[in-house]
């Protein structure tokens, strides 16, 4: 049976500080390595973003959506699917935000000023999905683990950028624990040796798809290759 590979999360150099592949050079990538689509999930404002803070609301939103638009056009060239997303980082505790557009941040000009609590409440309310990207990732800029198993929808249980198992490990009884859906990603910057996703037994066509399929247990992890 044939398998539809999708990247659940990537940064690339147009938004996230961090980057080192531009949209379409993953994109290019994601099509010669066999995946039928990728997740731009740069990181937002209050994480390693490369935009400046000194513009225009507005202005901000248009440049760090540039990324999705170009790996959007590239890969209506060369026939892979392009869905928008985003990390979002409260004191180092990141989270992948899927199911809403540029439209809605435009109209949420003090995002940046909501607790968390409120965060995840408005993204709700407007049919955002919440994945806790590797939540037990360990490094310098991370004071502690924090966990907030009922305002996520779902676990990122692989992460191949956490370069530790223990971690993917963790973050999968954590999740089996409190009976939350799960999914798996590289966490794409450009310069990996190894993949991950998820596996789907029929086409994603949209973002709303992709979160249906996860709700519902459909995607099988990808182990990293």
């Amino acid at each position: 049976m044939s398998l539809f590979l999708y990247e659940t999360h990537l940064h690339t150099s147009e938004a996230s500080a961090c980057a080192v592949f531009s949209a379409k050079e993953h994109v290019r990538y994601y099509k010669e390595a066999g995946y039928d689509g990728i997740i731009v999930t740069d990181h937002f404002f209050n994480g390693n973003t490369c935009i400046p803070s000194g513009l225009p609301w507005e202005e901000r939103v248009n440049l760090f959506y540039k990324g999705y638009e170009n790996a959007k056009a590239e890969g209506d060239k060369l026939g892979l699917k392009v869905f928008f997303g985003w990390e979002a980082n409260f004191d180092a505790t990141e989270f992948l935000i899927y199911g809403l557009d540029k439209a809605w941040l435009l109209n949420n000009p003090d995002i940046l000023s909501w607790p968390i609590e409120e965060h995840y409440r408005r993204i709700h309310e407007d049919g955002g999905f919440v994945v806790h990207a590797h939540p037990y990732r360990i490094r310098p800029y991370i004071k502690e683990v924090r966990l907030f198993p009922k305002l996520v929808d779902a676990v990122e249980a692989i992460n191949v950028g956490n370069h530790n198992d223990t971690f993917d490990r963790q973050a999968l009884v954590y999740a089996r624990k409190h009976k939350l859906p799960v999914t798996a990603g590289t966490d794409a910057h450009g310069n990996e040796r190894r993949h991950s996703g998820m596996a789907f037994s029929y086409e994603v066509e949209t973002i709303q798809a992709f979160i249906e399929g996860i709700r519902a247990g459909k995607g099988d992890l990808l182990k990293p290759r």
